[in-house]
């Protein structure tokens, strides 16, 4: 097994946190020129999520979302904590096979899959699978006969931002005729998934997902498939500043869960949370590499203090094909933190960010009123670790920030309870955790 190693984490001694250690970073760097933007993942803030996933949805188990964030060391976290992977794509097995994982703990939760990567989790013993279309469970059945497959359903997901019906997903008038080809290509259908789409803020979305997930069980009866498995997939919030908390969600799943799926009738209940977890445990520190102050002619109006008309452009080491990628299509807008706490008594101006490369779309963030700050200052941002870093790209020859991984000795304690009471090879009886 390849899980993690203290070598993995920069382990923070007591009363050191993970905001201490960004200060040393910066410290440090603020004495070279090398002032390169880097990120801090604080996997105390998971570790912490994670039990509250399960204090908060007792009956559901987590199958990690691998695309949400990828980096070894953070997987390696999720399998030492015992949860399952969300795979969508011959890549992402692959990562999760290298660090030991048993392909029992994966699910290769993509319907639409290539046929050279349906043999590839063949000969690797993936056997879960998701599909939603008459074709897709013809490729399965002459590629992986032995593929256990998920029906995904369609969700009434217009209240989220990004909605993933307009992809995938069954309809409910087809569910019946897609069980009924699978049983005559003598292809096995354990369970139904779905999923209400990203920054869905509605929780009763799941409820009602739950309950048409019901309707496709009863469905499957009549072919005799033997159901056993829910997937009630992802797009969990992930940050405090989502319009919807966690709980809420929580509180409608377990509700709909009794209703429909209630405790002993052999069904267990998995989930795909990502964004959930991570969000909020990345912190990227940029550094400002460039200024530009612009006079501009006095508005009517200037809202934000009484300073001299001028707008000012900042050019930082990290932008739009980096770490800010997913501001041209995710919701989850990282949250600007000055570095040095400004004087109340120091003039705003309009400023605008920008990145290093030379694309006039690598724009930050505008229309901010900022005191005026200097080439060589810092700014944080909190709520960079889903679908950030990995989208980045080398566009311009820039490439990605450096990530420290950082974890409490309380954590990294808690992380080995965990493993104790999720591996049946420690044999060991279930313990309480707290951080």
């Amino acid at each position: 097994m390849d899980y993690i190693q203290e070598s993995d984490f920069t382990v923070l001694e007591e009363g050191f946190t993970a905001r201490g250690l960004i200060e040393k970073i910066i410290n440090d760097a603020s004495q070279t020129e090398e002032r390169d933007a880097f990120l801090v993942g604080d996997m105390e803030e998971v570790v912490k999520k994670h039990l509250h996933f399960l204090k908060t949805l007792p009956r559901v188990k987590p199958f990690y979302a691998v695309k949400c964030n990828n980096f070894r060391p953070l997987v390696k976290l999720f399998a030492e904590m015992g949860t399952g992977f969300d795979c969508a794509s011959k890549s992402e097995i692959e990562l999760i096979k290298e660090i030991g994982v048993n392909p029992e703990r994966i699910i290769y939760a993509n319907p639409c899959k290539q046929i050279s990567s349906i043999k590839f989790a063949a000969n690797n013993g993936v056997q879960m699978m998701t599909f939603d279309n008459e074709l897709e469970l013809i490729k399965v059945s002459e590629n992986h006969p032995k593929a256990k497959m998920v029906l995904r359903i369609a969700t009434e997901d217009s209240k989220s931002f990004n909605c993933m019906n307009v992809k995938f997903g069954a309809p409910l008038n087809t569910c019946r005729h897609l069980l009924e080809t699978a049983k005559n290509l003598n292809i096995e259908v354990i369970g139904v998934s779905f999923h209400v789409g990203s920054g869905c803020i509605n929780p009763q979305v799941y409820a009602q997902s739950i309950e048409d997930a019901h309707l496709v069980f009863d469905m499957a009866s009549e072919f005799r498939h033997k159901m056993r498995l829910l997937d009630i997939g992802g797009g969990f919030p992930g940050t405090v500043e989502a319009k919807i908390c966690f709980e809420e969600v929580a509180a409608a799943v377990n509700s709909s869960l009794d209703t429909y799926f209630p405790e002993g009738c052999d069904v267990d209940i998995i989930a795909e949370p990502g964004r959930y977890y991570v969000a909020s445990a990345f912190t990227l520190a940029v550094n400002i590499i460039g200024k530009r102050v612009l006079q501009q002619d006095p508005p009517e109006s200037h809202g934000a203090g009484n300073g001299p008309c001028k707008s000012v452009l900042y050019y930082l080491n990290d932008g739009i094909y980096g770490t800010f990628s997913h501001l041209l299509f995710d919701f989850g807008h990282p949250k600007l933190i000055l570095h040095k706490e400004p004087s109340p008594e120091k003039p705003l101006y309009m400023s605008s960010l920008w990145g290093p490369t030379c694309d006039a779309m690598d724009r930050i963030a505008e229309l901010l009123y900022l005191p005026e700050l200097c080439i060589g200052d810092w700014l944080l941002y909190n709520n960079v670790g889903a679908y950030t870093i990995v989208m980045s790209s080398t566009f311009n020859g820039f490439h990605p920030p450096h990530i420290h991984f950082a974890m409490s000795l309380k954590a990294w304690e808690n992380v080995h309870l965990l493993k104790r009471r999720y591996d049946p090879a420690e044999n060991a009886e279930k313990n309480d955790f707290t951080l």
